[in-house]
């Protein structure tokens, strides 16, 4: 394994283009393999954990090929058992995603993943899918799945989660009678978006959300946006470095992933939304954002679901504002690649930041200036160790992280990216 350093910068400045949506992409791929006709997909995120989603449809049958900055799905094939288990990475998106649409076909299908996956809980998906009929072998990885018949359920989310409300309603597609998911906040919509954009009828109603069974799927061309969760990585870099001037353009703005976003403007950040558009039935934007000055702010708990996965980069942020800033209600935290409140706490220790981690939530003090010199264990997360290089650009002293290889999963060339907007990391 290969670690990095990042060190101080005077500011970021220049045009950049962050990586596909990550959420966007594998559901790309796999509402493709079930459509009919060829799905053509550009700027798909071909980062490690997307990939994985490819190669399990493949294994089962699924057409789909690389052609030059294209991808191309041909679906509506019957998916076949695949010779070998399924091997997963570390995306839990894959994971939880493919046993949904797995359970609609009357084929088995065993999961592996690496050691971080092993450990994430399966059985808040194994549960609802076993009540459409589906049976699983293990409750964590590696797992196995065998489909066939299934039939409608009314479920009620014990969590908010957009991974297991996709998994049920790729089921429900092949299920008889009509699936009702019941969500106890919003969660990104993404699988009903793309649900309508290949011609299925959807019904959100309040926090119910409601899809008929056996409707068929017709291919797309589709347009996937720059991830924000990606995009927040720079986005913050510029913010607590001097002089910085950046621009995003393409980036994803639903609404219901936008709450790191809200938060920054709320702590004083200068970040402005140009040239709003829809494009592949969502909303995208051109970001541009200015160097700024933050102040703590307390981040009401009905936004966790919409930057779930930002929770790190904002801490970064929280260490450079005045003040406290107070994040509650984050228990998913520690099932995510990580036990990520506690390496997020951790990480800021380490720098010299004041952090304090509840059983659910995240308290960090700023300051005008953080220390920095030290080596961040990264737990293999790369939401941690990118991170970790944002706090070093604006840090007196470099930060290390223990190994950068994990970046790939979800933002290849990170380092050369920030690189070229005027970091230092090497």
């Amino acid at each position: 394994m290969s670690g990095l350093v990042s060190k101080q910068i005077s500011g970021l400045r220049g045009t950049v283009t962050a990586p596909g949506d990550k959420s966007i992409s594998h559901r790309s791929l796999m509402f493709g393999a079930l459509a009919t006709g060829e799905t053509v997909v550009t700027g798909l995120l071909e980062g490690e954990d997307v990939i994985c989603t490819a190669e399990a449809l493949k294994a089962m049958g699924a057409d789909i090929k690389k052609d030059g900055d294209i991808w191309r799905i041909r679906g509506g094939k019957q998916l076949q058992t695949p010779r070998a288990p399924l091997n997963l990475g570390n995306s839990g998106t894959s994971t939880r995603l493919l046993m949904g649409l797995i359970s609609g076909y009357p084929i088995t299908a065993t999961f592996t993943g690496d050691a971080s996956l092993s450990r994430r809980p399966m059985k808040r998906v194994i549960e609802p899918l076993s009540q459409m009929g589906a049976q699983f072998e293990g409750e964590r990885l590696p797992l196995r799945v065998a489909g066939g018949d299934l039939r409608a359920i009314t479920y009620k989310l014990p969590v908010a989660s957009a991974q297991i409300k996709s998994a049920i309603l790729l089921a429900a597609l092949h299920a008889a009678g009509t699936t009702t998911v019941i969500e106890p906040e919003p969660t990104r919509d993404h699988t009903e978006r793309m649900l309508r954009l290949f011609g299925a009828k959807v019904t959100t109603d309040g926090h119910n959300i409601l899809l008929q069974g056996n409707q068929k799927l017709t291919a797309q061309n589709i347009t996937v946006p720059s991830d924000p969760s990606a995009a927040a990585f720079p986005i913050v870099a510029a913010l607590i470095t001097k002089d910085s001037d950046i621009t995003l353009p393409g980036v994803l703005i639903n609404p219901l992933r936008t709450g790191l976003y809200t938060t920054l403007i709320e702590m004083g950040a200068n970040i402005r939304f140009e040239n709003k558009r829809e494009e592949s039935g969502d909303i995208v934007a051109d970001i541009r954002v200015r160097s700024s000055t933050l102040t703590g702010v307390r981040v009401p708990p009905e936004r966790v679901p919409s930057m779930i996965d930002e929770f790190p980069i904002l801490a970064v942020a929280a260490a450079f504002a005045e003040g406290e800033t107070i994040m509650t209600n984050l228990g998913e935290l520690r099932v995510k690649e990580s036990d990520r409140l506690t390496a997020v706490a951790d990480t800021l220790k380490a720098a010299g930041v004041r952090a304090i981690a509840g059983e659910d939530d995240l308290r960090v003090t700023g300051a005008s200036t953080v220390r920095g010199g030290c080596t961040i264990a990264t737990h293999m997360d790369h939401r941690i160790a990118m991170s970790a290089l944002v706090m070093g650009m604006a840090s007196e002293n470099p930060i290390s992280i223990d190994s950068a290889d994990m970046i790939a999963t979800s933002f290849p060339d990170f380092a050369g990216l920030m690189n070229g907007l005027g970091a230092k990391i090497s």
